[in-house]
């Protein structure tokens, strides 16, 4: 399984340096978040290392595109092919899919480790790092601030929406307040 995360590392790497997107801070943060959250509630620790690793594998070359929404089945077609590439078994290769495809909560979960994912994900956008971040990311792509404070508040209400654990509620639900607050006030 080392060598397939490796491999599966390198290829988004090559992705993002490609593409500029993800942001390595949110590539690993959902990669630590994830971790964190397979080992709370017993997932296969690898398979969520995988799936946050190819979740977004495409949305760079999306965002280039102008077609960000299509991210999610991109990732699914370039993770299916590269697990088939390495002969990778059914059963491993529908979990770590399901974890691609699930993780803007969009498709059912399969499996305990597409949720861990789909979770894992939100933290991208519901933390401080994650937050300041993607304002960083959208800086470049707006020239009036509006548009960005009004990205940055769907997005967030999007992973909001999404998170099915208690506990990152629980955690993440400050935030999410207080950048609400903050962005209401940046508008006025």
């Amino acid at each position: 399984m080392k060598e397939l995360i490796d491999k599966a590392k390198l290829f988004a790497m090559l992705e993002i340096e490609e593409h500029g997107t993800p942001a390595l801070e949110h590539f690993e943060l959902s990669n630590k978040m994830g971790q964190e959250l397979a080992e709370k509630h017993e997932a296969n620790k690898d398979l969520v290392m995988l799936g946050t690793i190819l979740m977004d594998v495409k949305l760079g070359e999306c965002i280039k595109e102008g077609k960000v929404k299509e991210h999610i089945e991109r990732s699914a077609d370039a993770t299916e092919k590269f697990l088939t590439d390495l002969n990778v078994d059914e059963e491993t290769k529908e979990k770590i899919l399901n974890c691609v495809r699930a993780h803007h909560g969009t498709a059912p979960f399969d499996c305990i480790e597409a949720e861990v994912c789909a979770n894992a994900d939100c933290y991208r956008f519901l933390t401080p790092k994650g937050i300041f971040t993607y304002f960083r990311l959208l800086g470049n792509r707006f020239d009036d601030l509006t548009p960005v404070l009004d990205q940055v508040v769907m997005k967030m209400e999007e992973k909001w929406n999404v998170l099915t654990f208690d506990e990152c509620k629980k955690e993440l639900e400050p935030y999410f307040n207080e950048f609400q607050e903050l962005i209401k006030k940046a508008k006025e």
